[in-house]
């Protein structure tokens, strides 16, 4: 008989770049506080330190994992998609040490997946940043069409025992990669077994809703600047506090990480340091 799985709470943490120091302070002080959740979720930048507090190593890398990645991106010929394969890299092999045992907790990684030949073809060639930067103009149009047509929300996780979506040893790098592909600043393509994909953000901002989908009963959203929340970049629907009767309860920043010195792909040593603490 198959041992039944808690799923009293889930946390969800946004995507954001270099903004996600604050989400990185925030589950240090959940572990050093002794507070763990049955599933951990996570889209792009999230993605390693949800990683880690999953397996319960979130304060081995304080808030120096952002500022190595900082100074990284200060180098010549070294961009965004160079320093975070660097990143996933170095912290693949604990992570998969330790994820995939059978008491660990439930880590999903939300990624967008592109399903049409064309979108393929622009999004992973030569035209990919052009397109990225028309797509940043449209979400703050609010255009969705360009989304709604080529990409899907695709959840992977290590609570898939055997379908297309199985995170699992042998796909961890890829899908952590796709997971934070934005495409006006990356330039390496992400594939995840053959099969294109890119940024979370575009389809899925955090996936606390797709936690209660999941099963669990409550999601903690954690999320990196003050406002209003949104489910995709695109801002056109509010992160709701309710869904199918499971809270969704929210941990942000009270200030705008700008003021503090960090941006989604700048940042300062100090301004990082500060915003973890923060």
């Amino acid at each position: 008989m198959q041992k039944s799985v808690d799923k009293s709470l889930a946390i969800a943490c946004y995507s954001g770049s270099f903004k996600g120091a604050f989400i990185h302070g925030v589950l240090s002080a959940f572990e050093v506080a002794g507070f763990r959740a049955n599933a951990y979720a996570s889209a792009s930048s999230s993605v390693i330190p949800c990683s880690m507090a999953a397996i319960g190593r979130i304060i081995d890398v304080g808030a120096s994992y952002w500022q190595e990645l900082a100074q990284l991106l200060k180098q010549d010929n070294i961009g965004m998609s160079q320093i975070v394969l660097h990143s996933i890299a170095d912290f693949a092999p604990v992570i998969c040490e330790q994820l995939f045992q059978t008491n660990s907790p439930k880590l999903f990684v939300a990624t967008s997946a592109v399903i049409t030949a064309k979108a393929a073809e622009e999004t992973q060639g030569t035209k990919a940043k052009r397109l990225g930067r028309q797509l940043l103009v449209s979400a703050a149009k609010k255009d969705t069409n360009w989304v709604s047509q080529n990409l899907s929300l695709a959840l992977f996780s290590n609570a898939n025992c055997s379908d297309k979506l199985q995170l699992n040893t042998h796909n961890f790098q890829e899908v952590a990669y796709a997971s934070t592909r934005m495409l006006h600043a990356w330039d390496i393509p992400a594939w995840i077994a053959g099969k294109p994909y890119i940024d979370a953000s575009y389809t899925c901002l955090c996936p606390a809703i797709e936690m209660i989908e999941s099963g669990y009963q409550e999601v903690i959203a954690i999320a990196n600047e003050p406002g209003v929340l949104y489910r995709d970049m695109c801002q056109v629907k509010p992160l709701p506090t309710i869904w199918k009767n499971a809270p969704i309860r929210t941990i942000q920043p009270d200030i705008d990480p700008k003021q503090l010195g960090v941006d989604f792909t700048k940042a300062t040593r100090e301004g990082l340091m500060s915003l973890y603490r923060h």
